[in-house]
């Protein structure tokens, strides 16, 4: 329940400079059309960024907060192998809403999920968050997932994910 544009040649595109149609490339995205009982817009920023020319900002005046699907959001997913370890950066600023940032180990049938940050802290100025993960037994892929799970303005830019 996610809208994906995919372009192979904008990757890994983690400060959201390559967008279609408003949608950035090579993120699944939740939008007020994917999300059910959500009142929210997904815009480019040009004005508050970390890097480069834009953010992606979050104004959510409804929402679910439980996450995944159900809530505004991003989520990208690579290919992985156990036991490989990789740090996972982002920076944030928020007004008003509650976030949580995930980090996963998936399979075909299951997942190890670990929050990153999950947080209803006001934050006006730039704020990075680091993280390392290392990718348990039996899961063949990493997924990062952030989701605004209440009402208020939450921006994030220069999403990193590297193999260690």
């Amino acid at each position: 329940m996610s809208i994906l544009i995919e372009d192979k040649t904008k990757e890994p595109n983690g400060g959201f400079e390559y967008a279609k149609d408003g949608i950035p490339l090579n993120w699944q995205v939740y939008t007020s059309q994917t999300t059910p009982n959500g009142d929210f817009e997904v815009l480019l920023d040009r004005i508050n960024f970390k890097e480069g020319e834009q953010s992606l900002n979050f104004v959510v005046r409804n929402c679910s907060p439980t996450g995944g699907w159900h809530s505004p959001g991003i989520a990208k997913q690579i290919d992985a192998k156990p036991g490989e370890k990789y740090r996972i950066s982002f920076w944030v600023k928020n007004s008003g809403s509650t976030f949580r940032a995930l980090v996963s180990g998936i399979s075909a049938t299951k997942g190890e999920s670990a929050t990153i940050v999950m947080t209803g802290d006001e934050i006006p100025e730039w704020k990075q968050y680091t993280y390392s993960y290392v990718v348990p037994d039996k899961m063949n892929a990493l997924r990062f997932e952030v989701n605004v799970l209440q009402a208020g303005t939450f921006w994030i830019d220069d999403v990193r994910i590297a193999k260690e």
